[in-house]
């Protein structure tokens, strides 16, 4: 599937909240003054008890002023209202809105600034969560420092050998455990590469990663293969075989001797 980087200079790309390609709608900022020593508005979970909205009689306005209470404690851009024009502009301050999710990113000039999930391609969703973590801490520094995104992938992978029923503790070794137990030869191959290019991001090597950005970025497909190959296949065909009929599963296994 085509992968396009959330860009300040596209219509359409990978929103970075729901992962979709898809139109992208941009919007100018505007400021209007706050009155005189007034403080922004901060509301978090723990607040919204606090503002004794139940004593508001109007029900409609209740529900609009908490809808907005709780979309003020998550804490991220959103709209509310009418986006009427105000009087002072906002340079270099812009807003794109997903067609998809209609969740709002927040951009500095041309840097993604809300949500910071990075240009690497998304990860796959059966990732594990542990192993996520550190794949979108690496997206999030790709353009700074391509080496170290390229040694958080290979700790990525080690953390993945050991959620395949392997130590853990030395990659190599894991990978060849991994071979010698039936591991398809190109999950094998994707493995090494990201074990290899990792090592040398770590350790001086032949390959240099300073200024490589398109050889971590490589890193990150070739995890997400991985990952496909060894949780998302063998996931999809458990579900698949689990839903067939137990006397077809009973004649199955007949068939191949089991009991």
């Amino acid at each position: 599937m085509k992968h396009v980087p959330p860009s300040a200079r596209e219509t359409a790309f990978n929103c970075p909240h729901c992962g979709a390609l898809a139109r992208q709608y941009w919007y100018s900022a505007h400021a209007e003054p706050m009155e005189k020593d007034a403080l922004p508005t901060i509301i978090d979970a723990a607040k919204i008890e606090q503002l004794n909205l139940d004593q508001i009689e109007d029900k409609e306005e209740r529900q609009r002023l908490q809808a907005w209470a709780k979309k003020m404690a998550l804490g991220r851009p959103f709209f509310e209202g009418n986006q009427r024009y105000r009087d002072i502009d906002v340079n270099n301050v812009w807003f794109s809105r997903c067609f998809n999710c209609n969740e709002v990113s927040l951009w500095l000039c041309d840097a993604l600034v809300y949500p910071q999930k990075g240009e690497a391609p998304l990860a796959n969703p059966d990732m594990p969560e542990d192993i996520r973590r550190d794949y979108d801490e690496a997206s999030v520094i790709l353009d700074h420092s391509p080496r170290g995104a390229a040694a958080l992938i290979r700790l990525a992978i080690q953390k993945l050998c050991k959620e395949l029923g392997q130590p853990g503790k030395n990659i190599n070794d894991d990978i060849g455990a991994l071979v010698a137990g039936g591991l398809d030869p190109r999950v094998q191959q994707a493995l090494d590469a990201v074990r290899v290019i990792g090592n040398n991001a770590v350790h001086p090597g032949q390959i240099d990663l300073r200024d490589d950005r398109a050889t971590a970025e490589t890193l990150f497909k070739l995890l997400n293969l991985v990952v496909d190959k060894t949780i998302s296949e063998p996931k999809h065909v458990a579900e698949v075989y689990a839903s067939l009929p137990e006397r077809a599963v009973k004649a199955i296994e007949k068939r191949d001797g089991q009991k």
